[in-house]
């Protein structure tokens, strides 16, 4: 226990200063500060073996301080009455409604790539080993199928980018029949 004495006393007038002005309030410092010393103590012969007791003090003094916010924050009652919200989908969600077209539209090799690796989830290198490849050639022949997979998208779905490059609206295609 000598070397929790030892960490507090290095240690406690740190983590006071660092809680209230947090807190503004030296009071509810002091209350909170007591609470990790409780918990310091309850570690016993533990405490002695941790490697830096001024982290560890400060991570429990955090999630101290954390759950302090938590148990003080103002809840507000709704009515009974008000809708939910549904939450709304992202664009890129949708997209998947033109993939099977544009996947049967692409040549066998580049559809078996993609099928394999992206949307069976075997990896690269199962799928090299499968087909007698290098891992290299595999890694090129992927990108290439990607990117023509994209050009595809991008052409026979209309995908249109915002400025940031993500999907903001496409024409679906339904798959062939």
């Amino acid at each position: 226990m000598k070397c929790l004495i030892r960490a507090w006393h290095n240690h406690e007038a740190e983590l006071r200063g660092w809680l209230i002005s947090r807190l503004d309030n030296a009071a509810d410092a002091d209350d909170l500060l007591q609470d990790v010393f409780e918990k310091a103590m309850l570690q016993g012969e533990r405490f002695c073996t941790v490697e830096n007791a001024r982290a560890w003090l400060y991570r429990v003094t955090r999630n101290a301080l954390i759950d302090r916010y938590r148990l003080t924050r103002e809840l507000v009652e709704l009515p009974d009455d008000i809708a939910a919200d549904l939450p709304e989908t992202e664009t890129v969600d949708n997209l998947s409604e033109c993939i099977p077209r544009v996947l049967s539209e692409l040549s066998a090799g580049d559809r078996e790539v993609i099928n394999c690796c992206d949307i069976n989830g075997m990896s690269q290198q199962q799928f090299a080993s499968l087909k007698g490849l290098s891992l290299p050639a595999v890694k090129s022949r992927i990108q290439r199928a990607r990117r023509r997979l994209r050009q595809t998208l991008e052409e026979n779905c209309q995908v249109r980018l915002d400025e940031s490059g993500h999907v903001c609206s496409f024409v679906p295609r339904p798959p062939l029949k």
